[in-house]
Order: structure tokens, then C-alpha cells, then sequence
């Protein structure tokens, strides 16, 4: 069962929690109090956290498919290498959460206002404000917006790191366009990892109510305060069934830090190749360790390097968080900023030893498809972490380019091209050269699959 993801003039991805009122229609009203004490009410949270969620709209000029856009097509009916479809504008709606009253910065999800031509937010009592995206980052699913400060009411941000299982949270929304609404649930998991088909992930689950429009909406407390960006959901129906997703206000707070300061997202790297390792293979090397990621190759001069890490050694943790598997590694290790310090634990000779590694930066070069293949027209491409097993990630693709239909994914991983294996982008191109039709071999999440580029 996969994440549900809306796109076009819905939203694509939610947010979360049970509702806790019953209507009296239908129902026998509840006591005013029990044994002279009156029921707990979440009314006064929700008065001082309602005023600094928004309401966003957002409009976007999409082009349709072109009736002859296949290239096989085209050619057999002599139809001109111009296919041109027809643009329309189309309009969604999602949710976002004032975090800093005094400079008018927003926080939302990435997916709510990507490729949007015009976004507009609606404050709690009703008035209407334009807004810009100051930057927003897809690997966390995180935005961050700025209007006009003026009047404007903030939530304080809380700590997600000190959230617990069990915890009573309020999630506050636009679901379906119908402005603020309050939902409630409980914290139901932590840590939650594989939800997307990419990205950087540590997500908060809840069993709250999750419906289409909540996207980018607030996940507070008990006290109040901000610990969620509400994001996506599991469902096989596309409909609310208990299991949502917040991206922790720990990672939001310091994508929106980065963002606001330099301007872009400055992740942090590791420099090491790595790949998953199970008891078997451990075993092999001298090791009883269960599972973790094994490191396969380490870069000159990176901070894996500087921090005395080697090849075979198997990093099982990262800050007290367990590590698994290469996934793992690489959430772990994307979703700490650059020159952040982080605690690595491993097993080297079958013992247990950890090191401090003070993170380096991700390279930001990116090319685009057309400098590689004609096919690859509306793509961009960046040489992947290093955190992960290496490659080159397609970071960006515009909807219904010559790259999207051909079935390229922002997220997916390069590793091979014609069938030799590609590192990064110089490999690439330099496989690519000359070659009219490209065979990619792509990973996608936990899975592998073959692309024809002509």
C-alpha cells in the first residue's frame, strides 16, 4: 500500500487527526460536567494556534498533452517536430503555518505551491495577502513563504525531538477548500522512513483524519506549539483511514534556517559510498552485526575521511538513531545541515566504535537534459549523495516535457546508462555522447527499472 498523491487541481499529499466533538445531532448530548468538574475542552489551544494557520490557494499554467506528440507518430504521418499543446490554468488549495510574524515567513509543504504562477493565503479573519516562495526544498517536502508582515499572529515552534508515542496532537487545515478546520488524534509512530518514492524522510505518524487540502497545515501540541507540517498519508481508497504523516518541526525549522539565511538548502554530507548489509554478509566480515550500511568507498578529503571512517567499516547509528539500512544512512545524514557535527557509530573487525564527523556540503552543480540527450529536454540532474550507493539524481522534471514522458521521476537515481555504470554527471555525458537512444537504469525507492530515452 502506497502513499496517496493528488495532483492538478487537487492536492496531493494530506494531513492528519481524529475528530473529538460529536455533533448532538443524532447523539445524546454530553454533561456540561462530570462529578462537578468540567470536560477538558481543546477550545483554548485551538483560539491562540487557529489565527496563524492559513488557508493557500494557488494557480499554475499547466500545457495539455499534444494529440501528436509521439515521436514514432509524427514521423509516420509527416507532422512537423513542433507538437504544441494547449495551456490552461488550474488552481489548488492547501494549507500553511505562520512561524515568524515579524519578517511574514509561512512554512507549507513543497508540493502545495510547486510550479505555481500565483499563490494567494487567507488569514483566519478571512483578509486576502499575496506571496512569494522564498525557497522551498522537494527532498523535505517543505516551503517557505513570505507576504506583508503586517497583523499578523504566529505559533511557537516546539521541539518534535522530545514528541512521543501516545502524545495528543491538534492538526488545523484547509481540507477541501473549506477553510479552518480542527481535528485531533495521537502521536502513533515516530521515525517513519519509506513513505515516498524519494526524498529524506523521518516522519511523525498520527491516526488523525487526513483529507485532501490539509497539505502544509499545522501539527501542534498540547501547549500549543508547532511540531508537524502535515504531509501525506497511506490509503488505498484515496480517503482518510487513520495513517498520516508530518514532517517534523525539528527538520522544517532548520530547512526554513538555511533557506532564509544563504538563500538555498545547504545539506550536509558524509562522503561515503555505501550499501546495505545483512547478518550473511556481515558475517563474511568478521561481524554478528544484523543489518546496517556498509561503507564501499569513501571520498578524498570528505568528512567521513577526516573522521577516520574506512571501507568495510558498518555504520549501525547516527546520533542514537538506529541505522538499517543505506536508506537510513543517507535520511540521516541529508537531513542534518552543512558543518553540523553528528555522532557515528560502527562496527569495524566485529567491534563496536563510534567517531565524531563534522558534515561537509552536498555539491549543488547542476546541467540540464538538453547539455546530455535531446530526450532528456525538461530534466535537471545533479550528481547524487554520496550517502547513498552514487549515481546521478534527477532533481527536477517539468510536467509534460519530452523528459516526463518518457517516465523520468524527480528523485530518481542514474546508475547506469547503455548498460555501463555511471557515477556522476561527467560519466554521464560522456556515456550519452553520441548515442541517439539512451537505456537508463534507474532507482526508483526499492525499486529498479529500465527507460528508453530517444
Amino acid at each position: 500500500m502506497k502513499p496517496v498523491m493528488y495532483s492538478g487541481m487537487t492536492i496531493r499529499t494530506f494531513f492528519a487527526v481524529a475528530v473529538l466533538a460529536l455533533s448532538a445531532q443524532g447523539f445524546a448530548q454530553l454533561p456540561p460536567s462530570v462529578d462537578g468538574e468540567p470536560l477538558p475542552s481543546l477550545s483554548p489551544i485551538v483560539k491562540r494556534v487557529a489565527p496563524a494557520v492559513v488557508n493557500i490557494r494557488v494557480s499554475m499554467t499547466v500545457e495539455a498533452p499534444s494529440l501528436y506528440g509521439d515521436e514514432m507518430f509524427r514521423r509516420f504521418f509527416g507532422i512537423p517536430d513542433t507538437p504544441q499543446g494547449r495551456s490552461r490554468e488550474v488552481a489548488s488549495a492547501g494549507s500553511g503555518v505562520i512561524v515568524d510574524a515579524e519578517n511574514g515567513y509561512i512554512l507549507t509543504n513543497h508540493h502545495v505551491v510547486e510550479n505555481a504562477d500565483k499563490i494567494q493565503i487567507s488569514l483566519f479573519n478571512e483578509e486576502t495577502l499575496d506571496a512569494e516562495i522564498i525557497g522551498s526544498d522537494a527532498a523535505t517536502d517543505i516551503a517557505v513563504l513570505k507576504v506583508d508582515p503586517e497583523s499578523l499572529i504566529e505559533v511557537p515552534i516546539g521541539n518534535s525531538d522530545i514528541v512521543e508515542v501516545g502524545d495528543f496532537v491538534i492538526a488545523i487545515g484547509n481540507p477541501f477548500g473549506l477553510g479552518h478546520t480542527v481535528t485531533s488524534g495521537i502521536v502513533s509512530a515516530l521515525g517513519r522512513t519509506g513513505i515516498s518514492q524519494n526524498g529524506l524522510e523521518d516522519f511523525i505518524q498520527t491516526d488523525a483524519s487526513i483529507n485532501p487540502g490539509n497539505s502544509g497545515g499545522a501539527l501542534v501540541n498540547m501547549r500549543g506549539e508547532l511540531v508537524g507540517i502535515n504531509s501525506a498519508i497511506i490509503s488505498r481508497t484515496g480517503g482518510n483511514v487513520g495513517i498520516g504523516f508530518a514532517v517534523p518541526s525539528e527538520i522544517a525549522q532548520s530547512i526554513m534556517r538555511q533557506i532564509v539565511d544563504f538563500g538555498e538548502v545547504r545539506r550536509g554530507l558524509l562522503g561515503v559510498n555505501i550499501s546495505t548489509i545483512d547478518a550473511e554478509s556481515a558475517a563474511a566480515l568478521g561481524s554478528d552485526v544484523e543489518r546496517g550500511a556498509l561503507i564501499t568507498g569513501i571520498t578524498a578529503g570528505s568528512a567521513a575521511e577526516e573522521a577516520g571512517l574506512e571501507v568495510d567499516d558498518i555504520i549501525i547509528g547516527v546520533d542514537s538513531k538506529r541505522i538499517d539500512n543505506n536508506r537510513d544512512l543517507a535520511n540521516a545524514i541529508g537531513l542534518k545541515g552543512s558543518g553540523e557535527s553528528v555522532r557515528i557509530e560502527f562496527v569495524r573487525g566485529g567491534q563496536t566504535r563510534s567517531v565524531v564527523a563534522e558534515l561537509g556540503l552536498q555539491s549543488a552543480q547542476q546541467i540540464g537534459g538538453t547539455d546530455i540527450h535531446p530526450g532528456l529536454n525538461g530534466a535537471q540532474f545533479a550528481d547524487a549523495s554520496a550517502n547513498a550507493s552514487g549515481g546521478i539524481e534527477v532533481s527536477a522534471v517539468e510536467p509534460g516535457s519530452p523528459a516526463a514522458q518518457r517516465g523520468l521521476r524527480a528523485g530518481d537515481i542514474i546508475t547506469a546508462v547503455n548498460r555501463q555504470p555511471v557515477q556522476n554527471l561527467q560519466e554521464l555525458r560522456a556515456v550519452a555522447a553520441g548515442n541517439r537512444i539512451l537505456f537508463l537504469l534507474v532507482r526508483r525507492g526499492d525499486r529498479q527499472l529500465m527507460l528508453q530515452i530517444r
